[in-house]
């Protein structure tokens, strides 16, 4: 590894961490609809403001043995592992996508994926300003690809579409309107070939988890299907292209 892909790496799971902690932020108060850019940061138990050696990512929590330094409430073990989760996407964007503009794309994409699935795991609704991040991703995609942009604009409609027929024939029960808004932003993001392989990878996914859940924990029938699209888009992005290429190599004997 030459020395500047050693520094970038180093910075990129730093700053990954720091973002995390913001995502915590995002996901605790958006449900919650608190501003997540004033107030500032403090124990959810008492209230107290937290100085700034109480918000380093990852290293403030296991110091403080779990705990907050005033009232001594547990605090979540969400925080590192947020904070952990988000640097570790962050650090493989960087290995598949090296330092370019779908390296910024994937680390921006991974961050907001890994907030709407927690949100949406807990709430089962998908924030629009989430969506609204990721179609903005999108647009900084088609806008740098230009010569190939009916992939984008395709992907926009391929699966959006489609479930908003669903949406329609069903009255919303079927499929919910975040998960349509998601599928359009990504699907302008990743294209029409990778937002239908995204598609099929969720759906795969959230069978098997699914069907697990309902064996161990007896979760019921109804699920949040906003985790299991965002493994599928983020699978798409880093992976999509190798991924086609060898299924069709595989029908086609290449």
């Amino acid at each position: 590894m030459q020395p500047f892909d050693a520094l970038i790496l180093i910075f990129t799971f730093a700053f990954g961490l720091c973002v995390g902690s913001f995502l915590n932020v995002c996901i605790f108060r958006i449900p919650r609809e608190e501003s997540i850019v004033t107030g500032p940061s403090h124990c959810m138990s008492c209230g107290t403001r937290l100085k700034w050696y109480e918000l380093i990512p990852v290293f403030s929590w296991l110091v403080q043995g779990g705990r907050c330094r005033h009232c001594k409430a547990k605090l979540s073990p969400q925080y590192p592992l947020i904070e952990a989760i988000n640097a570790a996407g962050w650090i493989l964007c960087f290995f598949i996508k090296g330092f370019s503009i779908e390296f910024f794309l994937g680390c921006g994409l991974f961050s907001a994926l890994l907030t709407l699935s927690v949100i949406d795991a807990r709430t089962m609704e998908i924030p629009f300003g989430i969506n609204v991040f990721i179609f903005v991703l999108g647009l900084v995609r088609l806008f740098t690809d230009l010569g190939n942009w009916p992939l984008y604009l395709i992907g926009f409609a391929a699966v959006s579409g489609f479930f908003l027929l669903v949406y329609l024939i069903t009255g919303g029960r079927g499929i919910g309107g975040g998960d349509i808004k998601l599928m359009a932003a990504a699907g302008l993001l990743l294209g029409w070939k990778n937002i239908l392989l995204s598609l099929m990878i969720a759906a795969i996914v959230a069978t098997i988890v699914h069907l697990i859940r309902m064996a161990v924990v007896k979760a019921g029938k109804v699920l949040s299907f906003g985790p299991y699209l965002s493994i599928g888009i983020f699978i798409a992005f880093l992976f999509g292209d190798i991924i086609i290429k060898w299924y069709i190599g595989l029908l086609t004997g290449a």
